[in-house]
């Protein structure tokens, strides 16, 4: 083989290596940034989510005598809000 032939094939094997570490990077660096805004996302979620336990929580302590107004509670109980506005009354 000619040295000229050696020498584009070579150039060719290395600009397509160099080619693939640069692609490679870039890959990397596009789902480490999707990675760190999933991330960050998760966190904000997370938080609200307390937050609104935590409001659910405070919500639930300011009625002292115990009586839960919230439907969608699983401790809900009908007959006493009942009784509870039957004695407001």
């Amino acid at each position: 083989m000619s040295t000229t032939l050696n020498v584009a094939r070579y150039s060719a094997l290395l600009s397509g290596v160099f080619y693939g570490i640069y692609h490679r990077r870039s890959l990397q660096k596009a789902y480490d940034q999707d990675k760190e805004h999933h991330a960050i996302h998760q966190r904000e979620q997370l938080i609200a989510q307390a937050k609104d336990a935590w409001r659910h929580k405070q919500e639930s302590a300011k009625g002292s005598d115990g009586v839960i107004t919230n439907p969608e509670d699983p401790r809900f109980d009908l007959e006493k809000l009942i009784a509870k506005w039957e004695k407001d009354l």
